[in-house]
């Protein structure tokens, strides 16, 4: 288990930061938008000053972009970045799985996010169904009891959720892969966690192949 009680507190600006990769994460901003300095300093309620912190943390990331003269967009993956997402999921996400068991905590929190996935599927509101598959594979990374892979992952996340924004239908994307994360669940539950990673290995192939495709769609626009 991992003892968060060591950790040292978040400043504001870091709170922020965090704050703003969540909604990139759950997709409440989507790529190329423009941000407003002060409609989103007053919704945090912040001043502008910690909300350009937290952007200047994001832009190094790259999750976000500044232009003189336009200010700060949410930043558009390119088909490079994509590539290395899906290099990194594979490497994080497969180990991880392959160490686990049915009884980790992080087992539980993918069975949350498979049946909050279910709910928003029969709801057709195929954003939260995007947001509960982020969660399933946040929940993966969890099997791997390491808060620095953690909390790089949150960052992949993000940059995940954006190249997941350049598809026109989150239905087309997210839906086929309702049942793919509840049989790997199913497995790991059983005690089969190779199993487990090798469906987890295909899915992300698959995934990565949907994206790119996606990309290749947008830059013909």
């Amino acid at each position: 288990m991992n003892d968060t009680s060591l950790c040292p507190p978040r400043s504001l600006g870091e709170s922020i930061t965090q704050e703003i990769r969540r909604m990139l994460v759950e997709g409440e901003l989507v790529p190329g938008q423009r941000l407003s300095e002060a409609a989103l300093a007053e919704t945090l309620q912040i001043s502008r000053n910690t909300l350009r912190e937290a952007f200047r943390g994001l832009t190094r990331e790259g999750l976000l972009k500044h232009e003189p003269n336009r200010g700060v967009t949410v930043a558009v993956p390119d088909m490079a970045s994509i590539i290395d997402i899906y290099r990194v999921r594979r490497f994080i996400e497969c180990q991880a799985l392959a160490q686990g068991y049915p009884l980790h905590p992080g087992t539980l929190r993918m069975r949350e996010a498979v049946a909050m996935g279910q709910q928003a599927s029969e709801a057709k509101d195929w954003k939260a169904v995007g947001t509960a598959n982020m969660m399933f594979h946040k929940a993966v990374v969890e099997l791997a009891d390491s808060p620095r892979l953690e909390a790089f992952y949150a960052q992949i996340s993000a940059e995940l959720r954006l190249a997941f924004g350049l598809l026109d239908d989150p239905r087309f994307l997210h839906m086929p892969y309702l049942d793919m994360n509840g049989s790997i669940l199913h497995c790991l539950e059983e005690g089969r966690a190779e199993e487990a990673t090798q469906l987890l290995e295909a899915y992300l192939v698959r995934s990565e192949r949907t994206v790119l495709a996606a990309y290749e769609r947008s830059t013909r626009r």
